[in-house]
Formats: structure tokens, sequence, C-alpha cells
């Protein structure tokens, strides 16, 4: 799948096999995180386009247009602001 990072104008490829953090990390692209389990939320993105979803609930509060880099699993090409 295709992740667009529109605030850096980068197109990334996806497969789930790891985390969307691992895939940033991997690409040179650094992002606050903590936990990397859902629990803290600090590498919470705003999504603009896309669908997501999680192997268990995060605990760390979301907003509606918000997904968690650690452990979302991504079901569609998204787009995601940093």
């Amino acid at each position: 799948m295709k992740i667009y990072i529109i605030n850096r104008n980068i197109t990334l490829e996806h497969n789930n096999q790891t985390s969307l953090l691992s895939t940033l990390e991997k690409n040179g692209i650094s992002h606050e995180y903590q936990c990397r389990s859902g629990y803290c939320g600090s590498c919470r993105v705003k999504l603009k386009k896309g669908k997501v979803s999680y192997p268990e609930p995060p605990l760390a509060f979301l907003q509606r247009d918000e997904i968690l880099l650690c452990c979302c699993r991504v079901e569609e090409d998204l787009e995601i602001e940093i």
C-alpha cells in the first residue's frame, strides 16, 4: 500500500509486515514515539485519507482524524500529515 505524507510530499510503500512507524524510520523520517504499543499516543498523526484498523484497541485517546503509527494496520492507501 502507498503512504503519502502530505506535508513532506513523500510517498512510501508499506506492507504491514512492520509498523507504520518502523516504515517511516527505515525511510529516514523521524517521528516522536514512546511506547510503540498504543498506550501513550505520542506517535499520533493526522489521517487525511484512507483507512486503518487496530489488532487491539489502543489505550491512547484519539480524535476521529488521528491514527497511531506504532500499532495501526493499514487497510488502504493513506494520506497522513506528520
